[in-house]
């Protein structure tokens, strides 16, 4: 093993193994309910993540937003939830979170259809791409998603996904999987999901994914992240393939620590 890669295991291991401080803690109970709901092992590899998290990637504060801790470890608890129980390198083509206070205004072009794309501004609570090496929140919408872990919608969950898909070199709503036989599985499984919710009328039955998802496989593998860690009984009663995907990948059941209703 080449020095260098020797020598960032070890200060990972080293930060992982860092008691965390009390007041992190003290902010988790109050920000984060679903890290009260882990079992105590689980509790014990997110405080590890978390630490390294913290070390590597770099906040900023945007629209006159001071960062606090507060700010980093509650959205830091919500990205290593998604790491918990896979070998990771803690999101590698993300250098930078940026974080405003509430939502914010972008000027950008978004396809629209038929060959159309439509430039102006964009109202947003996040983003990322593989391009930017960066991740964009709105901390309101970020407090608010770790606040209510069963209401379907997380932002950080959301954009964070984006990041994991990002992993196998492209944004195609595929993660980095392990063999051919598991690419070919994911994607028997996500187009026919992403096909049902494309067709689905928005106006017909119980429905546990974002409409958001059916812009593309890269937006659907987002939003069906943020219904298996926001609300795995319904995924699972309503998309028992999607959900068995899901938690083979994520190596979790969140099953068993959601305080989704019955």
């Amino acid at each position: 093993m080449p020095f260098g890669l020797f020598s960032g295991k070890r200060k990972r291991e080293k930060l992982r193994t860092t008691p965390v401080p009390a007041e992190w803690l003290a902010i988790l109970e109050r920000n984060v309910p679903i890290f009260r709901r882990l079992p105590a092992e689980d509790r014990t590899e997110l405080l590890g993540h978390i630490q390294i998290f913290l070390a590597e990637k770099y906040f900023e504060g945007c629209g006159g937003l001071e960062l606090t801790d507060e700010i980093r470890v509650t959205i830091a608890a919500q990205a290593c939830l998604l790491l918990l129980h896979r070998d990771s390198d803690y999101y590698p083509g993300l250098t930078s979170i940026l974080v405003y206070p509430t939502g914010y205004t972008a000027h950008d072009e978004r396809y629209i259809g038929g060959g159309v794309w439509e430039e102006g501004p964009e109202d947003r609570l996040g983003h990322t791409s593989r391009e930017l090496r960066a991740l964009v929140l709105a901390w309101d919408a970020a407090r608010h998603g770790a606040l209510d872990p069963s209401d379907g919608a997380n932002v950080v969950f959301h954009e964070f996904a984006h990041q994991l898909d990002f992993e196998n070199r492209s944004a195609d709503g595929t993660p980095a999987l392990e063999t051919r036989a598991e690419y070919l599985s994911w994607a028997r499984v996500m187009s026919a999901e992403f096909d049902a919710l494309r067709r689905r009328d928005p106006y017909g039955s119980v429905a546990v994914l974002d409409d958001y998802g059916a812009q593309n496989p890269t937006e659907f593998f987002a939003v069906a992240t943020e219904a298996f860690f926001e609300r795995p009984r319904a995924l699972k009663e309503l998309h028992p393939e999607l959900y068995a995907a899901l938690q083979k990948f994520f190596r979790q059941d969140p099953v068993t620590f959601s305080s989704e209703s019955q």
